[in-house]
């Protein structure tokens, strides 16, 4: 495997990481198991990408991220504001991105 830089696996890796980690440094607990597993499999998601290791795709990234960015609602804890916020930012930034990538056109070779 080769190490290989791109912006939407960065991204993921990143979103999936800070959801990972935010019931316990800044979310006081609040949302912690849709947090915890969504970002866990976002940041797998964007580590096998940075990794450059046959695994998810862009969409795989878009699904979770989607799925984190729903997580407030789905799991009731929009009140919560460190939990709520994270998911809607690290999962809005992450399926944005995600998207991007997926829909971008595949460069040919020549």
């Amino acid at each position: 495997m080769s190490l290989k830089f791109s912006y939407e696996a960065a991204v993921a890796f990143l979103a999936g990481l800070a959801a990972l980690l935010a019931p316990d440094l800044w979310a006081d607990g609040a949302g912690r198991t849709p947090l915890m597993v969504l970002g866990v499999l976002l940041a797998l998601a964007g580590l096998y990408g940075l990794l450059g290791a046959p695994g998810p795709s862009a969409w795989t990234a878009a699904a979770f991220a989607a799925l984190l960015f729903t997580a407030p609602w789905a799991w009731q804890f929009t009140g919560q504001d460190g939990a709520a916020w994270t998911a809607w930012i690290a999962g809005g930034a992450a399926v944005i991105v995600a998207l991007y990538t997926a829909m971008r056109p595949a460069a040919t070779e020549t």
